[in-house]
């Protein structure tokens, strides 16, 4: 009866060992809990940059005031009709 004792005590020691230092134990555990917590972000933030660039597309295919907008604003164009008017800031030395 005493050596069963003592066995189950030894195999629960092992065991409580195994969990709390052994290689897949609970610090292991939270390590890959944080890692899993900042990839979600990574990818909350990645799907957000992808569902933005998709509406972007979506504008340029359908609408033509994206493409205006590009336009005016990366190529400096302007509408047949319209003055281009330039604000310079004075120089101050």
């Amino acid at each position: 009866m005493r050596f069963i004792f003592i066995f189950l005590v030894a195999l629960l020691a092992f065991f409580n060992y195994e969990l709390w230092f052994g290689n897949n134990g609970v610090d292991r555990i939270k390590e890959l809990q944080e890692k899993i917590q900042v990839q979600q972000e990574l990818n909350e933030a990645a799907l957000a940059r992808n569902n933005a660039m998709a509406a972007e597309v979506h504008d340029l295919r359908e609408g033509t005031q994206a493409v205006e907008e590009l336009a005016r604003f990366e190529q400096g164009m302007i509408k047949q009709g319209e003055i281009f008017v330039q604000i310079m800031s004075p120089n101050t030395p």
